[in-house]
């Protein structure tokens, strides 16, 4: 990974000294961190709205999580592509254009018209949704594997990430007692028109200030820049094929292993709040609140799990540095899922539950920083490797999930969240983020 010194420089602040380096890394970062919060606020709010759409529009729940599964293939598809876009054109002019989209088709979902068949209805809310889950896929790819990791020094990438989960986990949170209220108060349809507007101003606050690279950018100062480009390694002459990237060993058991997690997950993403209503017999209001409990713990645990993410791989180096926090997390996820899904008191199962969603939440920042240890320059598309099997695995949960809810009842279809919970955490014991992509390559050529 590579600094272009030649951009800005002539006009570089030097006010700071070569002995205080410049924060604008930092900056840089709450601006992806309200950016998070600002995604998972227009992903989300679905979620919370479905329960109030199903009445309107006559859905049950299997077609309820034919939508919302649609997002999830839609975002699970094209986060590789999102990655390489993100290489292509930058985070910059990448995240600016998506945030516009997001705001578009969040708007076009409140003005759904209301004159068409209940089939065409389901058929386009679902097309819109798929496309939000297209516009959606390159965010995570570009920011964590691209502007983070042009933005950050070595070794000092969990921390970033995981703060970015803490904002995504901080979106949903809101979006559960705000979508709640506006649509019990106004309607499903008002929640979304009037969210819609956040993505706008995501978009031109986010090419008014960033840049792709540090040293484009005229507020950072020669100290900061060389503390993030210390320890890199040299440009090769030949960037390798994006497919090395497809059939890497490591980073395909790391997109196993994230597809697992992501698994649990996607619970408490889509059914979480349908949930709370049907089983634990919150009301609407209620339930919005409560359900907005584990991304609040989650948030937590995220920016804990960055910090000891990089102080473990500081110290260990990042085998060990990433493997600890995920093997810790995914086995308490396991067992807290079970836990809380058997619990007689719903006070409980929340607290239970919550802490289970808030240990996925642990283990975040530790896939994403791997993918970037390994794969180094071609970190956005593998980061996009990585978030495909993370997401591709929302579309399959969003219908099994109530599937096996419908037959057997809520208790199993919980409980097979351990069971990926389980399988990822076993995948960790052969993943190695010491083993760089450039090292394979560089063997599989000799």
């Amino acid at each position: 990974m590579t600094i272009n010194s030649s951009t800005g420089s002539s006009s570089r602040s030097t006010s700071t000294g070569p002995g205080a380096p410049s924060r604008v890394r930092w900056i840089i970062l709450a601006f992806l961190v309200g950016a998070s919060f600002v995604a998972y606020l227009l992903r989300s709010n679905m979620s919370i709205a479905g329960e109030a759409m199903m009445g309107d529009l006559g859905f049950d729940k299997v077609e309820l999580g034919m939508v919302l599964a649609a997002f999830a293939w839609g975002y699970g598809l094209f986060q590789f592509p999102g990655g390489l876009l993100g290489d292509r054109f930058g985070s910059r002019r990448t995240l600016a254009l998506l945030a516009l989209m997001w705001g578009v088709l969040t708007l076009l979902v409140g003005l759904l018209p209301v004159t068409l068949t209940p089939a065409m209805i389901l058929g386009l809310l679902a097309g819109l949704r798929f496309l939000m889950g297209i516009a959606q896929a390159p965010f995570f790819p570009v920011t964590s594997g691209g502007t983070v990791s042009h933005w950050f020094p070595v070794s000092g990438w969990a921390l970033p990430n995981g703060l970015m989960s803490a904002g995504l986990t901080l979106g949903a949170a809101a979006t559960a007692p705000v979508v709640a209220w506006l649509t019990q108060e106004f309607g499903w349809r008002f929640s979304f028109l009037l969210l819609a507007p956040t993505g706008f101003l995501l978009s031109l606050s986010w090419w008014w200030y960033a840049r792709d690279e540090p040293s484009q950018h005229r507020s950072v100062s020669s100290a900061e820049l060389d503390l993030i480009t210390r320890g890199r390694a040299a440009k090769e002459e030949e960037p390798f094929s994006w497919l090395e990237i497809l059939r890497n060993r490591q980073l395909l058991l790391l997109t196993f292993s994230y597809f697992c997690m992501n698994y649990v997950f996607y619970i408490f993403f889509n059914w979480f709040f349908v949930y709370l209503v049907e089983v634990r017999g919150f009301s609407v209001l209620q339930g919005g609140f409560v359900a907005a409990l584990p991304w609040l713990v989650g948030a937590a645990f995220a920016a804990f799990g960055g910090w000891w993410c990089d102080r473990l791989s500081q110290r260990l180096g990042p085998r060990w540095g990433c493997r600890i926090p995920a093997l810790t997390g995914l086995s308490l996820a396991a067992v807290l899922l079970v836990l809380g899904a058997v619990a007689q008191s719903s006070a409980i199962a929340v607290i239970l539950l919550s802490l289970c969603f808030a240990c996925t939440q642990l283990t975040d920042p530790a896939y994403w920083s791997a993918a970037i240890a390994i794969a180094d320059r071609q970190a956005s598309a593998a980061t996009g490797m990585l978030n495909t099997g993370g997401n591709v695995v929302g579309g399959f949960g969003a219908l099994l999930v109530p599937l096996v809810a419908e037959a057997a009842g809520w208790v199993p279809a919980l409980a097979t969240g351990s069971v990926f919970a389980i399988l990822g955490a076993l995948a960790w014991l052969k993943i190695r983020a010491d083993q760089p992509l450039i090292a394979n390559t560089r063997e599989l050529q000799l």
